[in-house]
């Protein structure tokens, strides 16, 4: 069986970890394309002269030719500017929009059959770009975000109970922002609620509450948090392993169930928006969004993320974009 093809848009932080990634777990050979001379060459050249030590036998190319990336089955689009102290994912609307724009064309040219997995940010923007200039149909064209925040979400419960974070399930849905949606309500450690084993640590409801509005705080500004430490740059460990995750599920059509940012019809009472929702990933992409019943409070919560990210995807068309 002949390996797939990767596209890697974007030799920077992220892109560097994707390839070596992906070479690690020959998910498929990879073609790491950047604008900087050099950069996706040199990067590439690094990760595959480790292959014998690592023992995997793909093939990883570096370029600055959209060209190269022709016939690929998965593209992930990390290309833009990263995020610096002080700056929200918004202000990098115009900027990154350009980029976006100019991707989307040439994925169309030259891997027109491809899934795409966007990383780019301001995530929620730069998708439905890449949506409208690819015309690729939705199920093909989807955002990493959920994935990342609720691993968030999830180790910080894990800390915070003393227990191991392969047992730790908790989503996070709606805009990748401020105004992120992370479920309290289902969140659980093995089928345990979590505001059960936080209340039963504490003897108190009003501390568990405490407790887990501060988790939660820090889950929506987490992407933040490591800016601020880095100074230089966002995050990109994990946002990479996070786009792994979607990766395989559609590569090895394991019909994963992932907070996924995904172009609704309707579901959760939302008609043409991508925002980050429940899906089941394979090989077709995005095979069904999965809904739930939402409380009062999570469904305000919800529609108020989904407010941001239509003022966001106003002003990038506002822009002309």
């Amino acid at each position: 069986m002949a390996r797939k093809k990767i596209a890697l848009i974007g030799g920077g932080q992220i892109g560097g970890v994707l390839a070596q990634l992906i070479a690690l777990k020959q998910l498929g050979d990879v073609v790491l394309f950047d604008v900087v001379e050099g950069l996706p060459q040199g990067k590439s050249l690094d990760i595959v002269e480790a292959s014998r030590v690592d023992g995997f036998d793909i093939s990883l190319k570096g370029t600055n030719d959209y060209k190269d990336i022709e016939g690929a089955d998965l593209v992930i689009v990390t290309a833009g500017l990263p995020r610096k102290p002080g700056m929200s994912r918004d202000d990098l609307l115009v900027t990154n929009a350009k980029i976006m724009n100019t991707v989307a064309e040439n994925v169309k040219m030259y891997a027109s059959n491809s899934i795409v997995i966007v990383v780019s940010n301001p995530l929620d923007a730069m998708v439905t770009l890449f949506k409208k200039v690819s015309g690729f149909p939705t199920n093909r064209v989807m955002g990493q975000a959920g994935v990342l925040d609720s691993s968030r979400f999830s180790t910080f419960i894990a800390w915070e109970l003393g227990v191991s974070v392969k047992d730790v399930n908790a989503m996070v849905l709606g805009g990748h922002g401020d105004t992120m949606v992370p479920i309290v309500r289902y969140a659980n450690v093995n089928g345990i609620p979590v505001m059960e084993l936080l209340e039963r640590k504490y003897n108190d409801k009003a501390k568990a509450q405490e407790v887990m509005a501060a988790m939660v705080k820090r889950t929506k500004m987490a992407g933040g948090e490591v800016v601020e430490l880095l100074k230089t740059g966002s995050a990109f460990y994990s946002p990479a392993s996070s786009s792994i995750a979607m990766a395989e599920a559609i590569i090895y059509d394991e019909k994963r169930i992932l907070p996924t940012c995904a172009f609704l019809n309707g579901q959760f009472g939302v008609e043409g928006y991508y925002v980050g929702v429940p899906a089941v990933l394979g090989a077709n992409g995005i095979e069904r969004v999965v809904e739930f019943a939402l409380d009062s409070e999570e469904k305000a919560a919800l529609d108020n993320s989904v407010n941001a990210v239509k003022s966001l995807i106003a002003d990038m068309e506002r822009l002309g974009f």
